[in-house]
């Protein structure tokens, strides 16, 4: 089945570039003002974490259902109501007046994220089933991701230091309004992809609460440590909820939110197994590497953000060079490459130093481990959505997505409670360089951990021409 989008590809190529860069751009722009946002709004310590967990919640728990809304639904739809949501939701934002107000506003625009991430990757796999044009726009889309997490950075100690913190809210409104213009004239209404049948609301409740809940179970351990009999109750109950929801879906009469099968494509589930690892190391480096350049080396905002362009143009460059190679590599080969180079890169950041300087412990491992990430992005999501029925590419893509964002609330509250307690109660130069570092370098071991599985379980994922035609059947379990 084609998709009749792809009769105009390069708008949907832009349209998907844009999204993707607004969505990694609010995954990191509004870190750098939340000091501003305190003062401004009258934020307490505890209350102000929730301007990064509201969004996180909503975006990571939806994920899921946002994907099959796009399947069943059609993507185009909810791709239109995802930037409506999503720059509605930043625009109240930036005019917030209460702390309440700009939560709330959090949580509406990672509603709107979860449903326009995963609809705009599915419109881009189908726009681009296979070939050179499929390696092209994979690229394209995995430059403007890491432009928009590394540029964010940037952008927000930029528009917090000379415009104020509202304008990191306001920044969205004209990318979503553009993004809303190119899909509404330039992308062809399609009919829904799914199956027909009655929708799995009870698996989709399921779903939606037990990642939420254990996405609120981990970004509460800044607060609750990892042993306390509220975080282990909260990850208690979340899993009972998912492994309800994988009995629901197991034995549903409806059709399912998400097809359990689909895991047997070995692509699937050794690229999310990758995609959560990768995501649980590079969010916490940027969490590590921003807080080393302003707490140790004491940097202003707008400073370090301009720091962190190295590792964005490096990003752009691997994604460059991984369409070049991706014409006659197997995508394994791109992500086991790109996965050790960027572990080089996060272990070389482990040997930071209180006294250290941008030029000798920053610079360097920026563009070693932006390189190698930059060709790890494109040639996931395509072994992730490879051999998937044009009727679950949503879904798979809204999985991919899930397991990123996922694998980044898991890492940054796993390495930053490891980093807390090498610190300790100190707060000098030397005393936080230590944790940072320490964090950094169990990034690098994840990275290492990432690299066994694209050895190991896509071991039997060929060159391109081979995973680009693998079908539905592969779906299947393999018979004896």
């Amino acid at each position: 089945m084609t998709n009749s989008s792809s009769a105009r590809p390069g708008v949907t190529l832009a349209v998907v570039a844009v999204v993707q860069f607004m969505v990694s751009l609010d995954l990191s722009v509004v870190n750098v003002g939340l000091p501003q946002i305190a003062a401004g709004l009258g934020f307490g310590a505890v209350g102000l974490t929730w301007v990064i967990h509201a969004y996180a919640l909503t975006f990571g728990g939806l994920l899921l259902l946002g994907g099959k809304a796009a399947d069943r639904y059609g993507r185009k739809r909810v791709l239109l109501l995802g930037l409506g949501l999503f720059g509605l939701a930043s625009l109240l934002g930036g005019f917030a007046r209460e702390p309440g107000h700009l939560v709330a506003a959090r949580a509406a625009q990672g509603i709107g994220a979860a449903a326009l991430a995963p609809a705009a990757l599915a419109l881009l796999t189908a726009t681009f089933p296979t070939g050179k044009a499929r390696v092209r726009a994979f690229g394209v889309w995995s430059a403007t991701n890491a432009a928009g997490g590394a540029f964010g950075v940037l952008i927000g100690g930029l528009l917090t230091e000379y415009a104020g913190w509202r304008w990191v809210m306001f920044v969205n409104v004209p990318m979503a309004a553009c993004a809303l213009a190119l899909a509404w004239r330039g992308i062809a209404e399609s009919a829904p992809t799914a199956r027909g049948g009655r929708p799995d609301v009870l698996g989709a409740v399921l779903a939606a609460s037990g990642m939420t809940l254990l996405v609120f179970g981990v970004v509460r351990t800044d607060r609750y440590s990892w042993t306390s009999s509220v975080t282990l109750t909260t990850l208690a109950v979340a899993v009972a909820l998912l492994a309800a929801f994988i009995h629901v879906e197991r034995t549903t009469a409806r059709e399912p939110l998400l097809r359990l099968g689909l895991f047997a494509n070995r692509s699937v589930a050794g690229a999310n197994a990758y995609n959560l690892l990768v995501g649980a190391a590079m969010a916490s480096s940027f969490y590590f590497v921003s807080l080393y350049l302003q707490q140790v080396l004491g940097t202003g905002p707008a400073l370090t953000g301009t720091m962190f362009l190295p590792f964005a143009f490096a990003v752009i460059a691997g994604s460059v060079v991984a369409v070049k190679l991706g014409y006659r590599l197997a995508p394994r080969i791109l992500l086991v490459g790109g996965g050790l180079l960027t572990a080089t890169g996060l272990a070389w950041f482990g040997l930071i130093s209180s006294d250290g300087a941008f030029g000798t412990d920053v610079l360097g491992p920026s563009i070693v481990a932006g390189f190698g990430f930059g060709l790890c992005l494109g040639p996931v999501v395509s072994i992730a959505t490879a051999g998937v029925a044009p009727h679950e590419t949503g879904t798979a893509s809204g999985l991919l997505a899930s397991s990123r964002q996922i694998g980044a609330s898991l890492g940054l509250a796993a390495l930053g409670t490891a980093a807390h307690d090498r610190t300790g109660d100190t707060t000098t130069p030397e005393a936080l360089n230590d944790g940072y570092a320490l964090g950094l370098t169990l990034g690098a071991a994840l990275l290492v951990a990432a690299v066994l599985i694209a050895l190991t379980v896509l071991r039997r994922t060929g060159a391109p021409s081979r995973v680009e035609q693998t079908d539905d059947r592969d779906l299947l379990p393999a018979r004896d």
